[in-house]
């Protein structure tokens, strides 16, 4: 592992994370140039290892880990005996940080809960990412990417207007978590900058996705009413969706009246423009299957390429619906560096998903791809003061 770069440079994060959420918080601090410290069980690991198929080709790891834990240090530490806490509280006399998701209470039985540990390090920013967070009825229950999706409502907005709830593709609920406790940790760390002191962070999964309901949360609050499921369409913008083509789907965003009037225009609809029931987006929401059935009639006509050149050329929102094949090998992306082949410890280069800040002076750090288990656990101990034949007796008893 190469050096740290980054405005992160010179900070050590202890990270007592799993799976996705947390995962996600301790990565976005590594790219940033902090030292992350990942400890998992012995033999075991993170869950993820797990998480297979795929594997990343010509190697053990499975995908879904690779893609989370680029730029940290594999440690393998049982914190549930006391040689293993206090190789946790060695690496806290350093360390400026500590992201954790257990269950609500279950560090403090091994002696790191945030109130076993704050007086003792009271420069320590502790940021715990949990389902419901600290406090409330539901802070014991243990939090999963669905039900938090569905429990936060984003599941009831989301699906075609006569079937199903469905919930997002990708694992949102998880994400959001993690980002925000990103965000949680670099707003510590001014303050702590500014006065010394650390502080917890509480970063409850509902509470993220509750966050995040944006227009349909504040659609709700202004009328007391759930929006209904719409499929691909906008709640408040109409057109403003997926409408088929000659030969597939392309996504349509006319996001306001003087767009849709260039559209009409330029596409042989200009006798909508004197019919009330189109002149504004007001309208047009009003009349939503109306104005949907118009629409489709026209996108019908071409194919989707066609489509994109001419919609691209007046300036109209529009764009294909790629497969993953089609995304990662689009030229934009490929322009924006989206892609970094970094080289992992079992000698083969790995693909993984940049991260998409783009900072001008202290860009994104790519040091080392997802560490094998346990692959720093000598180094780290080393560091500490531990002997070969320290870490030789640990492993011998289990503890790392």
């Amino acid at each position: 592992m190469t050096e740290p770069s980054g405005p992160l440079k010179g900070l050590r994060v202890v990270d007592l994370t799993r799976v996705l959420a947390g995962p996600t918080c301790t990565q976005m601090l590594g790219d940033l140039g902090a030292e992350i410290i990942k400890i998992e069980r012995p033999e075991a690991g993170d869950d993820t290892r797990g998480f297979a198929p795929p594997y990343v080709p010509n190697t053990r790891e499975s995908a879904y880990f690779v893609g989370v834990n680029r730029n940290k240090k594999s440690v393998t530490v049982d914190i549930a005996q006391p040689e293993g806490q206090a190789i946790i509280h060695r690496l806290l006399e350093s360390a400026d940080i500590l992201v954790e998701n257990f269950k609500v209470g279950a560090l403090a039985k091994y002696g790191l809960g945030w109130e076993q540990l704050k007086e003792k390090y009271p420069g320590l920013i502790y940021c715990s990412i949990t389902g419901f967070g600290q406090t409330g009825p539901y802070a014991p229950r243990p939090g999963y990417d669905a039900l938090i999706q569905a429990m936060g409502g984003v599941m009831s907005l989301t699906g075609e207007i006569t079937g199903e709830p469905q919930k997002v593709g990708i694992p949102v609920a998880d994400l959001f978590a993690g980002l925000y406790g990103t965000i949680g940790v670099l707003a510590a760390l001014r303050h702590k900058q500014a006065t010394g002191q650390g502080q917890q962070i509480d970063i409850g999964m509902l509470d993220t996705h509750v966050a995040w309901l944006a227009n349909q949360g504040m659609n709700y609050l202004a009328t007391g009413e759930n929006p209904p499921r719409l499929g691909n369409q906008h709640p408040n913008i109409v057109p403003y969706q997926v409408f088929p083509t000659a030969d597939g789907y392309m996504v349509l965003s006319i996001g306001n009246d003087p767009t849709f009037e260039r559209f009409c225009r330029n596409f042989g609809l200009e006798h909508l423009l004197a019919d009330a029931r189109y002149a504004t987006n007001a309208a047009r929401v009003a009349n939503r299957a109306l104005v949907t059935e118009t629409m489709t009639a026209v996108t019908k006509t071409m194919p989707t390429k066609e489509w994109i050149e001419k919609l691209e050329a007046l300036k109209i929102g529009c764009g294909p619906i790629n497969t993953l094949k089609d995304v990662f090998a689009d030229p934009h992306v490929v322009a924006r560096n989206m892609v970094v082949e970094m080289p992992h410890a079992s000698g083969e280069t790995v693909k993984v998903i940049a991260n998409p800040v783009k900072l001008s002076a202290t860009p994104a750090d790519y040091r080392s791809a997802a560490p094998v288990l346990g692959q720093h656990t000598g180094e780290v101990l080393a560091s500490l003061g531990y002997s070969e034949s320290d870490v030789a007796q640990l492993k011998e008893k289990g503890i790392l």
